[in-house]
């Protein structure tokens, strides 16, 4: 016999309502799996419904195997033979009985991730397609996209107008299809097309399904795309009884097609919906519930509730202010020590972000002070694919070995296959040389052109790397001569780019923390830094970003990174209104996974990637100050302009010089670091004063993200 005593009212109603169509609004913590499971058990138990009458879909293995467990541990044998599992593996078992109704054969097979990639690398090999410049991830979502709005190979032709890179997707989309087809496989978007398809064009098959299915439940309702909620609603045709549990207000996904407006919405398609709203939290304090409700409420597309726990009011949120990523990491690392010798778990405690990139201060000060991490659901910082690429840049100016070399000769793409690469190899092997000295010396005939025009390159970085230029001007080098940054924003890989524009932070950090060191020093350090990351861990603090934390919950959280432009994300704004309750749906996602400490911080610094000095995030703002403490407020900002001391700008020369000659006193533009003033000059290096934080920095005459100052500049 289930007991019910231990479910508070909104839960008992949620648990035995008899409405047709209920929408269950579940707020952070509120112990929605519960319900849902008791909510089956109700239906066996008190209802006299069978088992096999009953449909729960989930969105992950992990969540239909706890329900199952659970409603097992309610119910022993009473319970077996409820259908719960993910959309996807329904979808299997659906095609498994009736796909032969589409002229496929009952033994289909499914393809996985490896599969995909797999059939991408034929593709690529097929038509000379470098994996580099058209990453498998980028192609699948591409591929993806399409087949959801139901554009064909042919089509997406079409669509390219003439684009050669969008040509080449579509042409590898062509293939992948024509893959799929000849062995009769599908992949996970196809599951549910074909189940839809299966269901529009065979009636009688649509009615043996949904009248196999007198109750159908949805789990993470708020996360369903619209073709999985056409589906949803064919298999409640018959008896049309739809149960679903969501939040709104935890809607994060819409970049994989969530939809917020279909929770919300869903009244004006249901007008006898029943909503119960369950805002009791059984994992947080309330001062961080307070906190998240103050800020959530800031959005419109949403069903209202306020959050409120029995465990307390706790501590208030604290806000910390800091000068500088570094000071930013100091802090986190520091408070992690004291609570760590308090008595928390490193386990317990979490350190979150709006992008990956952010994990680059937090890992190394992680390091320095030997506390074990992992990164929950992605790649250490100088691991990930992009940085790796850059730091063989650099290491081909300071040492030009073969690794770096072999790394980086076709990335970004320069018609060099892996047989030139294996006969350099062999050349170099015979003199005893290194791979770039046998391109440099002439000793591969084949391909000229394109090797002189790498080592002019790559000896260019050298000569400037001698005439001491600042370490982050020659890295903007790299990324602009090598092609690379180019590379990355033609395919609109912004979180790569960010990637790459967090090393130039780091690179630009240690410039100022040690002035006299080299490049190569900078790179034995990071060689160090990735090595002591190797180490094995048991107890560690967890990093990783929002999304992937969502559905978590920890003792202690830290969400870092919080200015405007990086968390809410400047990309994500850029798409108004919608993009901006999606940014504010995150922070409160990320705020809501703390149980009993909540820190907030953010830093005053510059950065590559808002590409100016950070401003507090709005998520800071909008929480009510009754909940929140802040600590160190950043001071107002003094002079604009803040040259040395010892700086003298001579008077400009009333005459316009030419614009390949730059005199002492010309006023001159950079791409990165505004507008400057040119102090002296020492063959073609330019010593110039920018505006703070950048200071007196020195760069190559010509260099293309220079200029000088014009008149049109004025206006």
């Amino acid at each position: 016999m289930v007991t019910y005593s231990q479910l508070n009212e909104n839960q008992k109603s949620a648990v035995c309502d008899e409405a047709n169509h209920l929408r269950i609004i579940a707020g952070a913590g509120s112990g929605k799996t519960r319900v849902l499971t008791m909510r089956i058990a109700y239906l066996i138990e008190q209802k006299g419904v069978k088992p096999y009458h009953i449909l729960a879909i989930t969105f992950t293995n992990k969540a239909a195997r706890e329900m199952k467990y659970r409603i097992a541990d309610m119910l022993k044998e009473q319970g077996t033979g409820c259908h719960i599992s993910t959309i996807h593996s329904l979808c299997m078992r659906i095609l498994a009985e009736d796909i032969g109704a589409l002229n496929y054969p009952r033994n289909f097979t499914v393809i996985d991730a490896d599969d995909q990639r797999s059939i991408l690398k034929e593709a690529y090999k097929e038509f000379g397609i470098e994996k580099k410049e058209y990453p498998y991830g980028l192609l699948l979502d591409y591929i993806s996209v399409n087949k959801y709005d139901a554009i064909s190979p042919d089509k997406a032709k079409e669509l390219s107008y003439g684009d050669a890179r969008i040509f080449n997707k579509a042409r590898v989309y062509e293939y992948y299809q024509q893959r799929l087809q000849q062995m009769y496989a599908l992949d996970f978007d196809d599951l549910i097309l074909f189940t839809v398809k299966l269901f529009e064009t065979n009636p009688k098959i649509l009615e043996k399904w949904s009248s196999r299915f007198h109750y159908v439940h949805v789990d993470e309702f708020q996360d369903v795309d619209r073709v999985q909620y056409y589906l949803i609603r064919l298999l409640c045709k018959v008896h049309d009884n739809l149960y679903v549990v969501g939040d709104p207000d935890q809607t994060i996904y819409t970049w994989r097609g969530a939809d917020v407006n279909i929770i919300v919405n869903m009244d004006k398609e249901y007008p006898d919906l029943k909503t119960i709203i369950l805002n009791q939290n059984y994992r947080s304090t309330n001062n961080i519930l307070s906190g998240a409700n103050s800020l959530i409420k800031h959005n419109k597309a949403r069903v209202d509730k306020e959050l409120f726990s029995k465990n307390g009011d706790g501590s208030k949120i604290i806000h910390k202010t800091c000068g500088s990523e570094l000071a930013e990491a100091d802090y986190v690392v520091n408070q992690i020590i004291k609570l760590h010798n308090d008595g928390y778990n490193y386990r317990d405690m979490a350190v979150l972000y709006r992008a990956n990139y952010l994990s680059r201060e937090i890992e190394k000060v992680m390091i320095e002070n030997r506390i074990n991490y992992v990164i929950y659901g992605g790649l250490r910082f100088y691991e990930r694919m992009e940085v790796k690429d850059i730091l063989s840049y650099l290491r081909m100016i300071t040492r030009a070995d073969d690794l770096a070399f072999t790394r980086i000769i076709n990335t970004p793409r320069r018609a060099i296959g892996p047989k030139t690469i294996d006969a350099i190899r062999e050349i170099a092997k015979e003199k005893d040389i290194t791979m770039y000295e046998v391109i440099k010396n002439g000793y591969y005939p084949k391909n000229k052109d394109t090797f002189d025009r790498f080592v002019h390159m790559v000896e260019k970085w050298r000569e400037d790397m001698k005439a001491n230029i600042d370490m982050e001007l020659l890295l903007q080098e790299v990324l602009d001569d090598s092609g690379y940054r180019t590379m990355l924003e033609k395919d609109n890989e912004t979180e790569r780019l960010e990637n790459v524009k967090s090393l130039l932070d780091d690179i630009k950090q240690y410039s100022e923390d040690y002035p006299d060191s080299s490049l190569d020093e900078y790179l034995q350090m990071i060689a160090l830094y990735v090595d002591r990351a190797s180490e094995d861990v048991t107890d560690a603090v967890n990093l990783c970003t929002v999304h992937s934390a969502k559905g978590l919950e920890f003792e202690v959280v830290f969400v870092i990174g919080l200015s405007e432009g990086i968390f809410p994300s400047e990309r994500t704004m850029s798409e108004g209104s919608k993009g901006l309750e999606e940014e504010r749906r995150l922070a409160y996602v990320a705020y809501t996974r703390a149980k009993k400490l909540l820190y907030l911080s953010e830093s005053s610094s510059f950065s590559f990637v808002v590409q100016g000095t950070k401003t507090p995030s709005r998520f800071i703002k909008e929480i009510n100050d009754d909940y929140i403490d802040h600590i160190d407020e950043r001071p107002k900002p003094s002079q604009s302009m803040i040259f040395d001391e010892d700086i003298v700008i001579k008077e400009r020369r009333q005459e316009r010089p030419r614009d390949d000659i730059y005199r002492n006193g010309d006023s001159v533009i950079h791409k990165v670091f505004g507008e400057g003033v040119v102090i002296s000059s020492d063959g073609n290096i330019l010593t110039i004063a920018f505006p703070h934080p950048y200071g007196v920095k020195k760069i190559v005459a010509g260099h293309p993200s220079i200029r000088k100052k014009r008149k049109e500049d004025m206006n």
